[in-house]
């Protein structure tokens, strides 16, 4: 019953704050963050991480990267591919680079500073999506852009994430064997097995789903598949966001995908993905806050740096003008759920030094506040440009 009180706690405030966040055009994530930051250990103290909660928290993640995988417009991306694949592969090239030789410098082991920047590889495009839409640009050659550079972004950073986690384990039996070349081929496997699900078994996984009379059985079925391929990424070695994040892109190729969204959103959003982010937030605390000033300045202008630059003239290269490339930075900027997701693996794996993981927490929440006003000051100057002409 005491976890009830804190479950109870833990929604109220992360509605609430989220709320305050979305009347001031900011993302709802951030009070989400900060509920936990505000009830955990770091200020009053009246929820201390625990079992259940990191239960919760676990099956968050899960479902937020399956969602992730659901809202992956891939037939946007074979339209722009090309653009779309060099905006991206350059904006996960950029911070892995820049953030990771910063991080080496500030003292982090080789992996660890690699595992950093891979942390500020992802883009979370939500945020720049409504700031589109809002200001009616969405539909623009640099809206679309964005949107399929980010669907490119996530699978290369899902990417990135599975092949790293695969050549860090620190000790133990990693995968299936102790054998680290034949855990890779099992993995390679699983990539393999992956492709087939997503082209042949889903469709007709989920039209027998649809038959059976059963209320939600579609979403029951898209659960079982999804959860399944999660349970196997974790089985082999891999991280289960890996499996959840692609069973997501495999159940959109299907007509059931949009009833499945709206049902598991609904699930997430509801109880599981807030205690997440909340989670997060519980791990905070400001006890090297001072301490570690200068590294959280220095990552703060190369994550906003690394994937404006990135976005900007990666698509002037494919003949955008200099305020449209702007625009696709501006656009990219944002780090959001996935960057938080992967900092999550990383502290839960002992992949960089605890003590700098709240560093790590704020430079993310720091890009993504930014990002809309950055972007909404060169959609401005764009219009301004072209009432002038």
């Amino acid at each position: 019953m005491h976890f009830l009180g804190e479950l109870i706690l833990i929604l109220l405030t992360t509605v609430l704050l989220g709320q305050v966040f979305a009347r001031f055009n900011m993302p709802a994530v951030i009070g989400q963050l900060l509920s936990g930051i505000i009830l955990g250990p770091a200020i009053l103290n009246w929820v201390t991480p625990n079992d259940i909660i990191s239960l919760f928290s676990e099956f968050g993640v899960i479902l937020l990267m399956f969602l992730a995988g659901l809202e992956s417009d891939l037939d946007l991306l074979k339209k722009y591919f090309k653009l779309s694949f060099t905006v991206a592969s350059v904006g996960v090239i950029l911070p892995v680079v820049f953030m990771g030789i910063a991080s080496y410098f500030f003292g982090m082991k080789p992996l660890e500073a690699l595992f950093i920047g891979i942390v500020f590889a992802a883009t979370s495009v939500s945020i720049s999506v409504v700031v589109l839409q809002e200001a009616q640009q969405l539909h623009t050659r640099a809206g679309t852009a964005i949107l399929g550079a980010a669907v490119v972004d996530d699978i290369l950073a899902v990417v990135v994430l599975s092949g790293f986690t695969t050549f860090s384990h620190e000790g133990g039996k990693s995968g299936l064997t102790n054998n680290f070349f034949i855990d890779i081929l099992i993995e390679i496997v699983y990539f393999v097995v992956v492709w087939i699900i997503f082209k042949f078994v889903a469709p007709y996984f989920m039209k027998a789903s649809e038959k059976i009379d059963v209320d939600y059985s579609v979403v029951i079925g898209s659960l079982v598949l999804a959860l399944t391929m999660a349970w196997a990424a974790d089985l082999v070695g891999l991280s289960a966001v890996v499996g959840a994040f692609f069973g997501g892109l495999a159940i959109r190729q299907t007509p059931q995908y949009k009833e499945v969204h709206s049902s598991v959103s609904a699930i997430g959003y509801a109880i599981f993905i807030p205690v997440f982010f909340a989670d997060i937030g519980l791990s905070m605390t400001f006890e090297s806050f001072f301490k570690d000033i200068w590294f959280i300045i220095m990552m703060t202008i190369l994550a906003l740096l690394s994937k404006f630059w990135a976005g900007k003239y990666s698509s002037e290269v494919f003949g955008f003008t200099k305020n449209e490339g702007n625009i696709v930075g501006a656009g990219m900027v944002s780090r959001g759920e996935v960057a938080l997701i992967v900092a999550q693996i990383g502290i839960t794996h002992h992949l960089f030094p605890e003590d700098i993981y709240s560093s790590l927490i704020l430079v993310i929440i720091v890009t993504t506040v930014l990002s809309p006003f950055i972007l909404n000051h060169f959609i401005k100057k764009q219009k301004d440009s072209t009432e002038f002409m």
